[in-house]
């Protein structure tokens, strides 16, 4: 795989990678011809004769390879792009099971109870049950969709509970209700849960209530970083 070729091929399997990303990244109407050339050889190292291939791949770089790599800032920029990616196809590899980052609106009561029952053991699902004109309810869906994507591995869902087929249950004294499942098992329950926060709340105040029952992953930095990088190449 190529984000683990450093562990597998070493600084080679590396380098093979930043060509070929590098030549792929290129715009083909607008490179030299003598450039590209070169460049498609180095990210090629595999040629007809079998000795003269081991050879490519062994050999070190040329002063001519090592300048197209360093030579202006339009590689440094690329360098970035490619060092983007590779965390990024890192992280995924890394990262177990499915990733979300959403909030899902669930329209009906089988839709939810689907939801429950098919996902898979390893996800969370928080879902807020909730209703238009009720406090709390739109202050809590907007704090569940900022959490939703700093936690992309946790399914974050709602439902109106007139959609629920169990209205009845749900007065406007008990929402918004905050249920959290694990495996099909509902693992925590909490009714007119916006008690819990001061008049005004936000996605912070949300994420610290969770934390204190153990009920979210560990927050992914994967984001600050993109942005960080994004930053560099801004500049």
């Amino acid at each position: 795989e190529k984000t683990l070729n450093f562990f597998i091929s070493g600084p080679k399997g590396v380098i093979n990678d930043w060509r070929k990303f590098k030549l792929e990244s290129e715009d083909s109407d607008s490179i030299p011809p003598s450039k590209k050339e070169i460049l498609r050889q180095m990210s090629s190292p595999q040629s007809r004769d079998e000795k003269d291939s081991k050879d490519r791949v062994g050999r070190k770089m040329s002063i001519q390879e090592y300048e197209l790599i360093h030579q202006d800032k339009e590689d440094e920029n690329c360098l970035r792009k490619y060092r983007r990616q590779c965390m990024q196809d890192m992280h995924q590899k890394l990262s177990f099971g499915p990733r979300y980052g959403l909030v899902y609106e669930l329209a009906t009561g089988e839709q939810f109870l689907e939801t429950i029952e098919k996902e898979q053991k390893v996800t969370t699902i928080v879902v807020t049950i909730y209703e238009d004109g009720v406090k709390g309810c739109d202050a809590l869906n907007s704090s569940l969709a900022c959490l939703a994507a700093e936690y992309p591995m946790v399914k974050f869902c709602k439902i109106k509970a007139s959609n629920t087929g169990a209205g009845d249950r749900f007065s406007p004294d008990v929402l918004p209700t905050l249920l959290v499942y694990k495996g099909g098992e509902l693992i925590s329950n909490f009714i007119s849960v916006a008690e819990q926060f001061a008049e005004e709340f936000f996605a912070g105040d949300v994420e610290s209530f969770l934390n204190e029952y153990g009920l979210l992953p560990e927050r992914e930095m994967h984001h600050l970083e993109q942005t960080n990088m994004e930053d560099e190449d801004a500049e």
